[in-house]
This record gives structure tokens, C-alpha cells and sequence, in this order.
């Protein structure tokens, strides 16, 4: 196969793209140059996308002896990706930028690109697993699993992509149990990335200040803080920088009543109010999503049928808690509406991304739209 391996420059995109070759496919390399000021994108481990990124990829790129190029995404980075991270945090919600790239630059934009030039199929250096089964009537279906690397599992972020997108991706890491066995690996190879630092954080905030990015551009927009009451206890800069669970950063002007640690619960950008009140208002055991993709077949979610004994999970590396799911629609958009069977979930925000797997399989993810506690 004709392959089109992206390379961030870092440690794991690097292997993958080496695995790929090794399995006898015809390898291209790519870097995704997604930040308009390229130089400001890393601080040590933090951000990426830098020049010295790009540097790391060719490097890469010519011990494994594959043609690479460099495709400036950062207009569509920018208008998708940022622009939605921003929208979205001026709405009052949460959202999750890596799912967002996910969607619309690595599985829409380079992989669409790449199946125009004639390749067959795009490697990246995730840590998810496909699993190929014979169906019932004899098609072949490609699953996505969750990698045997829990600590590294990005099966959460990849979800979004469905099924079309999966049947054109590669994820060689998928059998790795351990990232010491990736860097092993990459120094076996002969591949300088081999220690290279983990980014992490959001990448287009490379000093870690989300508040300040925000506030940056969004600009200073000050209101108050409320108790459930309505009593003023606080003031804040911009509503928008505050989401559902936060504890840290409230800025109240005086302790609760009671003397207990008080939450985000709500925020109201129609006021432009910062609710908060006690940790039990956190707790949720309904979730609705919209804008669902859905991994699982047809028959496997027939809509309005509850699908039981599955999991959700609301965060990246947050922990898969018991529940029942069932497709819908909502104002004709795919949606989907989720039980809780088991224990509640607390700081449930709109905006986040909610997966739902059967064991280690991904069956579907849907955005957020609203939790509350029946």
C-alpha cells in the first residue's frame, strides 16, 4: 500500500512511520506545519509544530529513507481547530482541542489530501489498536480498540474520526504495552528522537496559560461570581475562562457558609455570571451528546434501543464508568442520550467529548450538550 505517514517530529510518530516500512509499504513522510509563528510553538516538552519539529521529522525521515514533505495546514488549523476552542469557551462550554484536530486536520484534512495524491492509507503515532473481524454476512469490519498502553490510550480522541475515516488509517503502536518499549525501539532503529521530551498540554498554548490565551483573545470582559442564591461572592475577568468542576482560580471574596469548598456549577454567558456552589451539585447521572459518530454498526445501535452494559468516558484519561446508551437525533443530527447504571459522574461540562466503549472497543462518541441528575 501507498501510505502517508505524519510526523510530528517526535519519538512516536517517528517508529510508527518506521513500522510502516518495515511492513513493505510505499512510505511518505509528512509535517503538519499547523502554527502561523512556527518559532513560539514549543517550550521545552510543551507545544509543538516548531521548526525544530519539522528538523526532528526530516532528520527521521532520512535515516528510515522515505521521501518527506512539509504541508502547511495552519489557515485550516486555525480556522477550525482554534477558532472552535475559542467559540466554544465563549459559549460557557468545554472543549477538547485534540479531538478537534483530530477531526479536522489529521482525519479530514491530511487524510483527504492524501487519499486525492493516490496514497491508501495514513500512519500516525497514536496509541490505539484496529482490530479486523469477518461479520455475520461476510463483510469485513475494522474496530476500534483501546492501545494495551493504558497510560497512553488515545482511542478517547480518535473516536470522533467513524468508520469511513478508520478504513484509511494506520496506528503501528497499537501493540505497544509500554512508551519505554517505543523509545527502545526508536534507539534500536537509529532514530535521534529516541529521548525526545513528550508534548503535552495544548499545543497552540505553549506556556500553559489557557486563561491568558483566552483572555488574549477574547479581551477582558468582567462580571461577578454568584452563590446558588444569587449572592455576589466574587468578580472575574471573563465568564468564558471558567468551566464546570473548576475549584482553583474563583477568586471569591469570602468563604461559604458552611466553611466547604464551593465549585464551579455553572456558567452563564447570557450574564456573563460564574454560578458556584457545593460538590454534590457536580454530580450527574444523565448525560445528552450531539453531533454523534458512531463506530458500531447499524444494526449493533438501532436507533431508540438502549444498548446496555457499556462505558463512557468524559475525559482523555478519566476513568470508564458503567451506563446505558441509545442513538437519537436532535433537530435532525445525529445525538445520543446516556444512563448512568453505576456510579455518578462529578464536573460533567458541555463541550467535552463523551466516548462509549464495549470493553476496550470504541462503539461511539458524541459533544456534550447537557448532564444533570435525575
Amino acid at each position: 500500500m501507498r501510505v502517508l505517514a505524519a510526523m510530528s517530529g517526535g519519538v512516536d510518530s517517528a517508529v510508527a512511520a518506521a513500522l510502516a516500512v518495515e511492513a513493505g509499504h510505499d512510505v511518505v513522510g509528512v509535517h503538519m506545519a499547523l502554527s502561523r509563528n512556527r518559532d513560539q510553538f514549543r517550550t521545552g516538552s510543551r507545544g509543538c509544530c516548531s521548526i525544530e519539529d519539522a528538523g526532528d521529522a526530516r532528520r527521521a525521515a532520512d535515516v528510515l529513507g522515505i521521501p518527506y514533505y512539509v504541508w502547511d495546514l495552519s489557515e485550516r488549523f486555525e480556522e477550525t481547530v482554534v477558532a472552535d476552542f475559542l467559540s466554544e469557551y465563549e459559549a460557557g462550554r468545554t472543549p477538547n482541542p485534540c479531538v478537534r484536530c483530530n477531526e479536522h486536520i489529521k482525519f479530514e484534512a491530511l487524510l483527504d489530501k492524501a487519499t486525492a495524491l493516490g496514497f491508501d492509507a495514513v500512519a500516525t503515532g497514536h496509541y490505539a489498536q484496529v482490530v479486523t473481524r469477518e461479520a455475520p454476512d461476510g463483510t469485513v469490519v475494522r474496530e476500534l480498540h483501546r492501545s494495551p498502553n493504558d497510560e497512553k490510550d488515545q482511542s478517547y480522541v480518535l473516536a470522533v474520526m467513524g468508520p469511513d475515516r478508520l478504513a484509511r488509517s494506520m496506528f503501528p503502536l497499537g501493540g505497544f504495552a509500554s512508551k519505554a518499549e517505543v523509545r527502545a525501539e526508536a534507539e534500536r532503529r537509529g532514530l535521534s528522537v529516541s529521548a525526545k521530551p513528550d508534548s503535552y498540554d495544548i499545543c497552540f498554548v505553549a506556556d500553559g496559560d489557557t486563561r491568558g490565551f483566552l483572555r488574549d483573545r477574547l479581551g477582558s470582559r468582567p462580571g461577578e461570581v454568584v452563590d446558588t442564591d444569587g449572592t455576589v461572592v466574587g468578580e472575574h475577568d471573563g465568564a468564558y475562562a471558567f468551566t464546570v468542576g473548576q475549584r482553583k482560580g474563583l477568586g471569591l471574596g469570602r468563604p461559604a457558609a458552611d466553611g466547604r469548598a464551593r465549585y464551579v456549577v455553572d456558567v452563564q454567558t447570557s450574564t456573563n455570571t460564574v454560578v458556584v456552589g457545593p460538590a454534590e451539585l457536580l454530580s450527574v447521572d444523565r448525560i445528552g451528546a450531539g453531533k454523534a459518530v458512531w463506530l458500531a454498526a447499524p444494526h449493533e445501535r438501532a436507533d431508540g434501543v438502549w444498548i446496555d452494559d457499556v462505558e463512557v468516558q468524559v475525559r482523555a484519561h478519566g476513568a470508564p464508568v458503567p451506563a446505558r446508551v441509545r442513538s437519537t437525533t436532535a433537530d435532525g443530527v445525529p445525538a445520543m442520550e446516556v444512563e448512568l447504571t453505576g456510579r455518578a459522574l462529578r464536573g460533567v461540562a458541555a463541550g467535552q467529548s463523551l466516548v462509549v466503549y464495549r470493553g476496550t472497543r470504541v462503539l461511539g462518541q458524541g459533544t456534550v450538550a447537557r448532564a444533570w441528575r435525575a
